[in-house]
């Protein structure tokens, strides 16, 4: 190692400017905090969402931040995903991150879940983010970089009671992660997974406002609180950025340290 190694370190590894992503899911939720993180490190950011957005995910973008840019569009509609990855590179000509953060959760026993509730899971969670990371991965293939960030769950580790559908397609997307990044490392693009833990959101509303259950998540966490949207806007950056580009197939676990009690 010379010297210079060392000293050509800066935290412009961090920036994203002059970069361009794509966001699923990205105007509400964790998904839009995932935007504003990216818009703001310097990305044009494209969004894909089936909830139209009137503006209110690009006016929390801090001046001097890249251009956020909503379209509507179903993912789970054949042909979508090509559709919206070239709508992507002909907005901002060119896609160098993706992030397939879209989700759906529907809650159920074994024996009640059943075929109509797994199914549109499994299109959502699952497969849109495979269609979305085939045609992501025919881009940017050519032009040797890229960075493709899957958002799995505890449930990728976990069993989760009342979890059938989406337990199976947070394990789905682990491997989805890790075969993409055997095969994609050799042409200079990373492959890796943010794992949220519990975060405070309107999807854990009801659970956040029950005492009880509230408590037991808490005693759960050695951080002692829910994990807020910010929380993740700092790593997903980084498996954004060149800091990471000897970080490849990892499932990056954001929990307030969950699974290690």
């Amino acid at each position: 190692m010379s010297q210079a190694d060392l000293t050509d370190f800066s935290l412009d590894l961090f920036s994203l400017a002059g970069k361009t992503a794509l966001v699923t899911g990205g105007n509400t939720g964790l998904g839009q905090g995932f935007t504003v993180a990216l818009a703001n490190a310097g990305a044009n950011v494209y969004v894909p969402s089936v909830l139209e957005d009137a503006g209110e995910t690009a006016a929390l973008v801090r001046p001097g931040g890249g251009e956020v840019r909503c379209a509507v569009a179903n993912l789970t509609d054949e042909g979508v995903p090509e559709r919206v990855i070239g709508e992507c590179v002909r907005e901002f000509g060119q896609l160098d991150v993706l992030v397939n953060s879209a989700g759906i959760v529907r809650l159920g026993g074994v024996t009640e879940f059943g075929r109509a509730e797994w199914d549109p899971m499994l299109a959502v969670n699952l497969t849109a983010a495979f269609e979305l990371s085939h045609f992501a991965a025919k881009h940017m293939i050519p032009r040797g970089s890229g960075k493709i960030i899957n958002i799995a769950s505890l449930f990728t580790f976990l069993g989760g009671l009342d979890s059938p559908a989406y337990a199976a397609t947070k394990h789905g997307i682990a491997g989805l992660t890790k075969a993409y990044a055997d095969e994609l490392g050799a042409h200079g693009i990373q492959v890796n997974a943010l794992a949220p833990g519990y975060f405070a959101t309107a999807i854990t509303a009801e659970t956040r406002s029950k005492p009880g259950e509230n408590q037991r998540i808490l005693d759960r966490i050695p951080a002692g609180r829910w994990g807020e949207v910010r929380d993740l806007m700092g790593p997903l950056v980084f498996l954004a950025s060149d800091a990471s580009n000897y970080v490849n197939g990892h499932v990056l676990s954001v929990d307030g340290g969950y699974l290690v009690r």
